[in-house]
């Protein structure tokens, strides 16, 4: 296959030491992450506003700044979710201009890592794999089953054993092979790595990381467009491994390096579950250093990661962007999500919750300006995690087939009402 004249080579993010393009993620000098590295200069004289909108309405739309060699072959339906104006939500929240982009509705399994895997398994299956794999705390673990059926490849999700039965039911319908590991998420994210180096399959977390986390970009990529091409002046996302908010960062700087968009200042802020916060600890305590959490305790599982991979380089978005972070309760993330049901229509799953419930904080302790353009990044559907509301919501009315009960029943919400 011919090479790619814009996606050019891994290289190390802590000493810079080039590598090639093969399914390897981790420096052999230092053990520094390794990411992918453009040609932006190719990419700018190539890429235009008019070819993207010429393209169809999918991630694939900004080629040039993803991993693959050659034409995308899996998830080519995913991503390009809608970017919503919330005048309901921003008003319950006192602030003026507010955006959701809602990848609540993204394709096929209804959250953001559609983006990731997409990306992922087109390049495992450049680089000749036939069996793909990763650890999940649910939503990953999904993705990977469904767009590996459709490619036609084998694949092996690991997951910690207490996920929410609703995860765990989407996975299986798509005959994947689900392991449940009895530990948290980072117990099995180790055991993934013995298991990669002994098997060698394409875990699209593990060797496959570096293609895989360059598929979040998409996000940002689309949140520019969808706002005519600005910045928006914030951003809040939650953060499990920390690797969605320096890619949003990374989308942001790559459009101003290709020429797509004009510099602006702008501010990229993180949420985490105050159940397992490692990164939002750090930056409240102003500490460079991630103190890992042994036993996440959250009802937002799928942010549940005690040791974040990506936790130091997010700090170092926060704080390089004049972003913030914050941290809610469970109490504070099944409000968030009744918030937004209420408000905007949208049933997000509990880390959309963390997300909102967080925003919600910096906005009235004026680390987000009430002024200003803000999007919130809501990650994923709530028919995924159910369970979480059961007592929380109130009961459905039941009456026989009669005109005189239903009559009744209005009278009675009426005297609710007043009262």
């Amino acid at each position: 296959m011919k090479e790619s004249p814009y996606f050019t080579n891994l290289k190390c993010r802590e000493c810079g030491k080039l590598y090639p393009k093969k399914a390897i993620h981790i420096c052999e000098e230092d053990f520094g992450p390794l990411e992918c590295v453009y040609d932006y200069e190719v990419i700018r004289r190539d890429i235009s506003r008019e070819k993207i909108a010429a393209r169809a309405k999918s991630m694939w739309r900004y080629r040039e700044l993803l991993p693959l060699d050659g034409e995308p072959t899996i998830g080519l339906q995913a991503g390009f979710t809608p970017l919503i104006r919330a005048n309901r939500l921003a008003k319950r929240l006192g602030v003026k201009e507010l955006y959701l982009k809602n990848d609540t509705v993204n394709y096929p399994t209804l959250s953001f890592k559609d983006r990731v895997v997409s990306v992922a398994l087109s390049r495992a299956v450049e680089l000749g794999f036939d069996t793909v794999a990763c650890a999940s705390t649910g939503n990953l673990a999904n993705s990977v089953a469904a767009n590996a059926a459709s490619a036609g490849l084998k694949s092996y999700v690991f997951i910690p054993a207490d996920l929410e039965h609703s995860k765990v039911l989407n996975s299986l319908v798509y005959s994947t092979t689900l392991v449940g590991i009895q530990g948290p998420y980072d117990q099995v994210n180790r055991l993934c790595s013995e298991i990669a180096g002994k098997y060698g399959w394409a875990f699209v977390n593990v060797n496959i990381r570096p293609y895989y986390a360059e598929g979040s970009k998409t996000m940002g990529f689309e949140i520019v467009e969808q706002l005519n091409w600005k910045i928006p002046a914030h951003t809040v996302a939650c953060m499990a491994s920390g690797s969605l908010l320096t890619k949003l960062h990374k989308a942001y700087q790559e459009l101003v390096k290709v020429g797509l968009v004009e510099p602006s200042p702008f501010h990229i802020h993180g949420a985490q579950a105050t159940g397992c916060a490692p990164i939002s600890h750090a930056f409240k305590q102003g500490r460079d250093l991630i103190q890992f959490v042994k036993e996440p305790k959250t009802i937002a599982k799928s942010l549940a990661i005690g040791t974040p991979a990506d936790g130091y380089y997010a700090l170092g978005v926060m704080k390089e962007t004049g972003g913030s972070c914050e941290d809610v309760t469970d109490e504070e993330i099944i409000e968030a999500i009744k918030l937004l049901a209420e408000t905007e229509g949208i049933f997000t799953e509990t880390a959309g919750g963390v997300t909102l419930g967080c925003a919600k904080k910096l906005i009235e302790n004026g680390k987000i300006p009430k002024d200003e353009p803000i999007v919130l990044v809501i990650t994923g559907n709530g028919l995924k995690t159910q369970e979480v509301l059961d007592g929380h919501l109130s009961e459905p009315h039941l009456i026989h087939p009669s005109l005189k009960e239903f009559d009744a029943l209005l009278e009675r919400e009426k005297v609710d009402i007043k009262s």
